[in-house]
């Protein structure tokens, strides 16, 4: 356990501590938010930052601005509000090769990835009045890395890992995923390819998602440790829970759910779009017991016996309209309706519920117009103009409570509006089509919310929800730090960032 009493902020300066991978996908998200809400349970003000993320699945903050949504849920372990200064760069993937680039919680601009690797040192300075802001109100921070330092071709410019930590002057410790084999030569391999000055930052390292008996690997921590000189601070076993914390990756979420289950009350089918984002709205519902979320890959037909087809938000919405209409979903959805199905668009999901999408200035690419579903009568033009704000709404039919955010490009207009879905400060939002079978919204992270997702529920199937989904999550990431402490060297990884 750490005692708070040893350390004094106004002799030291704030004690960090940084998290990187030896891989992507190694856990570090998950890992950071369970430190998180340890230190914070040890009565520590704690803080998280990562300098660089890339994810389509973004948070709106309460100054305004958009972070990662891994942020938002490691600010939540902290207890405190996410703000822009916890994800000062946010790469928002638009194509294969090129993204938007949202810096300090605002749109910068979009770049290719060449063009973003030439130009990414300049914002070193950005991510480091972030971070210096964020020190100034904290205990600790803990800061987590992205991708692998090991990817050394471009530790030029590097503001994500050792670029980082070298220009903050703080501890690494490196995390290798056991999981996927090949643990020992990852972990060396990153310190052999590492230079000397990067090597030395870092102080230790641990072993994550273990599966059985963690004394089976004794001697592959002292195979590591005789290679690298780094301390070993534990190895993690598999901590089945992190499955139900709000994923980062969307095959997170794929990867949690009983696909095609039969037992289930309630099917709700989502597309899997090119550019999917701000899919965190699937999390409370791919949790719920009586909800079959089912993914639709690729190739795949909308399922006929689902209840409801939500169609998610995306970071480019024409081009996700095209590939909807290459893989026949669109004739899925038309049909679905005629069914008497139900049909629920989010964001960009809403926008191509419409008669068209127009993009006069060319935001996603060539200036232009798409048709879209033609399923709501409403049209939608982008403009440069962007949206983000945390909102609080109540349905616009039976004032029940909603709460969520907006992060969008684009307006949208139509006759179909006149019926929105939710009220917003007196102000319609959101449309439904005459028969009350199609409906769409700018608003994410509705379903968080117990009573609109209990609504919801009943109002489809007669299912009355017994989630509640807020404090699940909270009681997960207690849970996580107390995993955490049970099984790594908590006292030394304190005294490595500086308690």
């Amino acid at each position: 356990m750490v005692d708070h009493a040893v350390f004094s902020p106004t002799d030291k300066p704030t004690p960090c501590l940084m998290i990187q991978g030896a891989g992507s996908n190694v856990g570090k998200s998950v890992l950071v938010a369970g430190l998180c809400r340890y230190f914070a349970n040890q009565g520590l003000t704690v803080r998280p930052f990562k300098p660089q993320n890339m994810s389509n699945n973004a948070a709106a903050t309460s100054d305004g601005g958009e972070i990662g949504r891994a942020q938002a849920l490691q600010a939540l372990a902290c207890r405190v509000a996410a703000s822009v200064d916890m994800n000062p760069v946010l790469l928002k993937p638009e194509t294969d090769t090129g993204a938007q680039i949202i810096v300090q919680g605002k749109r910068f601009g979009s770049m290719r990835a060449k063009e973003y690797g030439t130009h990414k040192a300049t914002l070193l300075p950005r991510v480091m009045d972030s971070f210096n802001r964020l020190c100034t109100t904290a205990d600790i921070v803990i800061v987590e890395g992205a991708g692998s330092p090991a990817e050394v071709n471009l530790r030029a410019g590097d503001i994500a890992n050792m670029g980082f930590a070298q220009a903050a002057d703080i501890p690494v410790i490196l995390v290798g995923d056991i999981d996927r084999g090949g643990v020992i030569a990852s972990l060396v391999g990153t310190d052999m390819v590492l230079d000397n000055a990067d090597s030395n930052l870092i102080k230790a390292f641990l072993i994550n998602k273990f599966r059985g008996d963690t004394n089976l690997f004794n001697d592959g921590m002292k195979i590591i440790e005789s290679h690298t000189k780094w301390d070993g601070v534990g190895i993690l076993p598999w901590f089945a829970d992190a499955r139900l914390l709000p994923a980062e990756d969307i095959l997170d979420i794929g990867s949690s759910q009983s696909m095609g289950s039969s037992d289930k009350a309630l099917k709700i089918a989502v597309p899997l779009l090119q550019r999917i984002a701000n899919f965190d709205d699937l999390d409370p519902l791919s949790v719920e017991p009586s909800i079959d979320l089912t993914l639709v890959q690729p190739g795949d037909v909308m399922p006929v016996d689902a209840d409801v087809i939500l169609i998610p938000g995306s970071k480019a919405t024409i081009s996700d309209l095209g590939f909807l209409r290459q893989q026949g979903w669109d004739a899925d959805i038309i049909n679905h309706v005629r069914r008497g199905g139900r049909v629920l668009g989010l964001c960009g999901g809403y926008q191509m519920l419409g008669n068209w999408v127009h993009d006069p200035y060319g935001i996603e690419g060539k200036a232009g117009s798409a048709e879209g579903l033609g399923l709501l009568d409403v049209e939608t033009f982008l403009a440069t103009d962007k949206t983000v704000r945390q909102v609080a709404a109540t349905t616009a039919d039976s004032g029940v409570l909603v709460s969520g955010y907006e992060i969008h490009i684009g307006r949208t207009r139509g006759n179909d509006r006149d019926r929105p879905l939710l009220m917003i400060e007196g102000r319609p939002e959101g449309a439904v089509s005459p028969s009350g079978l199609v409906a769409g919204s700018y608003v994410h992270g509705i379903f968080s919310s117990n009573d609109f997702r209990s609504a919801f529920m009943q109002q489809l199937g007669g299912i009355q929800s017994q989630l509640n989904y807020d404090d699940m999550v909270d009681e997960i990431l207690d849970k996580l730090a107390e995993h955490i402490a049970t099984h790594l060297d908590m006292d030394k990884i304190a005294k490595i960032a500086g308690l």
